[in-house]
């Protein structure tokens, strides 16, 4: 048997692939181009390559979207399974530019499971939702065998209004936008891999996990016209740039010094032999917007908690489309390339 991580898309003999254990990165998206849609036929035929398909309902637009959770361990510092499972949902939705209205919540519990540890989720799910003003209004909830699910995994799906003026997709990113960052990055991944392998850096790594919705909404009361966000899950930062140039058809080309990595993400890195910009984020997000607009969005996200420390971090060129690249400390430049699988497998 061949592993899917290791052999190209499309296959002329199914049976005789297998999926690889932490398969992310540019594997999801041959996944998703090369398989389902094509295997779904026509049912597909409105599928998005973004996180929230966008849906026309009467003479509004809603936007929907689906995840699923299956971090481990399910409590790390900074947040657990439930808290995060609301918070990606409602992220998702978000980089639609969506204002969340609810989510559906279904639950696979292991067998021996300890009731206390599926309630102390179950709070923080409510108590995560409430925070982001989202209702949990449905739900399904299932038991397998033990030593089937990791304790429990999770699945949310959300939908979400989009406000009339608002249209955020990475088609519209165009030569001469800045590029954005709300702050600073790897947390969370290096969050979770830090109490899964029992490691320690000097000081306690906590994960970025938070709701952007918030945030989303006070950087398009300033600026309607933002061309694209981008939520810095899987893969990290440097995935949702190169996704993004990828689909515009652009360069994006950023400046290293510019981003901002806290000094034991950075430590842990190093450690593990990981880039921070590969390391999953939770509640940090990537604009592209007019450059006219870029110094009124950095001054305005500040004021949200969550955008405190946003910067311009680079801009879009017309030059090397679907290429990302970076300005180096010495001034040379490299390219930056979606990461092949995940590097931290089970971080959501």
């Amino acid at each position: 048997m061949v592993e899917l991580g290791s052999c190209p898309l499309p296959f002329r003999d199914y049976d005789k692939v297998t999926i690889a254990h932490g398969g992310g990165g540019v594997l999801t998206q041959e996944l998703i181009q090369k398989l389902f849609i094509p295997a779904f036929g026509d049912a597909a035929a409105d599928a998005t390559p973004t996180d929230a398909a966008t849906l026309a309902v009467g003479a509004g637009r809603i936007a929907f979207t689906t995840d699923s959770y299956v971090v481990r361990p399910l409590f790390f510092p900074g947040g657990d399974i439930g808290q995060l499972s609301v918070h990606g949902t409602v992220n998702d939705l978000a980089m639609a530019g969506a204002q969340p209205l609810a989510l559906s919540t279904a639950f696979v519990l292991e067998e021996g499971l300890e009731m206390g540890v599926l309630h102390r989720i179950a709070t923080s799910m409510g108590a995560a939702a409430t925070a982001a003003g989202v209702g949990l209004v449905t739900g399904d909830t299932k038991v397998v065998d033990a030593g089937l699910a990791d304790g429990m995994y999770i699945t949310t799906a959300g939908v979400g209004v989009i406000p009339d003026g608002v249209d955020l997709r990475p088609e519209r990113v165009v030569p001469g936008d800045a590029v954005i960052l709300s702050g600073t990055i790897g947390r969370h991944g290096t969050a979770v891999m830090s109490v899964r392998e029992g490691l320690e850096f000097g000081t306690e790594l906590v994960s970025d996990s938070a709701p952007l919705n918030g945030l989303v909404e006070s950087m398009l009361s300033v600026c309607p016209d933002i061309h694209a966000l981008r939520d810095l899950t899987r893969g990290g930062m440097a995935a949702a740039l190169c996704e993004i140039a990828e689909i515009a058809s652009v360069g994006v080309r950023y400046v290293e010094a510019a981003v901002p990595v806290p000094p034991e993400v950075d430590a842990a890195c190093g450690f593990l032999g990981l880039d921070p910009i590969h390391v999953a984020n939770e509640g940090r997000l990537v604009a592209f917007a007019p450059a006219e607009e870029a110094e009124a969005l950095v001054v305005e996200m500040p004021q949200h908690e969550l955008g405190a420390d946003a910067v311009i971090i680079g801009e879009v060129t017309e030059e090397n489309a679907g290429v990302v690249t970076a300005r180096t400390a010495l001034g040379t430049h490299r390219i930056v390339d979606q990461p092949l699988g995940e590097q931290l497998p089970r971080i959501c």
